[in-house]
């Protein structure tokens, strides 16, 4: 079959498309022959090596969507190896794919998804009357943490780069679009909630925003510190949270929340009802050949695309 593995760990240029044997699935494993592949900064982070993979070369991907063998439809995340034609996934990570979401909607929604469900029903989980700040809201997973955050009845703040991308948030649920590239979203923030500051702050972003995202906060308020496309935040003294409110941080993780398998079959019903019946939309940015991976990845570096890349086998 082919596949694409990151062979050194280094830049997008390392990445190479290559025949690799059909896996054989375990025991405990489903063979997915995969129709859509998701792309995400995870793939990033174990492509330059930040994340440790065991093997050498690195297999790349967590998400996609697919037929077993049956003809089952099926999608899953937090499964390494689906940049290629087939996947062994463990038959626990799969959830059915209904036939009214296809597998381009299926690929791009588990991770990403899966994601802003727990964020926002389990991690921190928002009622009618909170409010909340989106960092990077017009990528993928901010996205869809706008909508489902409207779907839950909070009032939605977004940072964006571009007027353009204010826009979309705003057509996607967003109360209020702050441009970072031309406002301080600190104050901004301040602005908008009277002073008050926001009840939690979910931040992809990680080192440029980190700092200010404490001083969103309302006391007692929730830094959800969730990825770091802008690099590793470093050391934190905790005292720093005292001072500025008593407030709360934690960096979750999506394995952590679907770990049950009742608990990510029901996440994933949410999703996929959401979107059969309207309330979410999934909005694919491109799509690219499995060949042009390593496109895909120096488009979602450049952090000028919005919504989900896909790669296509």
């Amino acid at each position: 079959m082919k596949a694409v593995i990151a062979d050194p760990v280094g830049g997008p240029e390392n990445l190479r498309y290559t025949d690799l044997p059909t896996p054989t699935p375990s025991p405990n494993e489903s063979l997915v022959k995969l129709e859509a592949i998701g792309v995400n900064f995870i793939d990033i982070y174990f492509r330059t090596g930040l994340y440790k993979a065991p093997e050498s070369p690195v297999r790349l991907g967590n998400e996609g969507a697919g037929t077993l063998p049956s003809g089952q439809r099926v999608a899953y995340a937090m499964a390494r190896g689906s940049y290629a034609e087939y996947a062994a996934v463990p038959t626990q990570s799969l959830v059915p794919l209904p036939d009214e979401v296809s597998f381009e909607q299926g690929a791009a929604v588990m991770l990403q998804g899966m994601t802003a469900h727990y964020l926002t029903h389990s991690t921190w989980p928002l009622k009618p009357g909170q409010t909340c700040l989106i960092h990077a809201a017009a990528g993928g997973a901010g996205l869809l943490l706008v909508q489902i955050a409207k779907i839950l009845g909070a009032t939605v703040i977004g940072t964006v780069s571009t007027e353009a991308k204010a826009d979309l948030i705003r057509e996607h649920g967003a109360d209020h679009a702050i441009l970072y590239t031309e406002q301080d979203f600190l104050a901004e923030t301040k602005r908008i909630t009277g002073h008050k500051g926001v009840d939690v702050v979910y931040d992809s972003v990680g080192k440029t925003t980190f700092h200010k995202s404490l001083d969103c906060l309302r006391p007692r308020g929730m830094l959800v510190s969730f990825g770091q496309s802008s690099g590793p935040v470093g050391e934190i003294d905790p005292l720093l949270l005292s001072q500025k409110g008593s407030l709360f941080l934690t960096r979750p993780s999506l394995g952590n929340y679907v770990s049950d398998p009742a608990e990510l079959q029901c996440r994933a019903r949410d999703l996929f009802n959401w979107i059969a019946g309207g309330k979410l939309q999934i909005r694919i940015h491109k799509t690219y050949k499995l060949e042009q991976a390593a496109q895909a990845h120096m488009d979602l570096e450049s952090r000028n695309t919005t919504g989900k890349l896909l790669l296509i086998p």
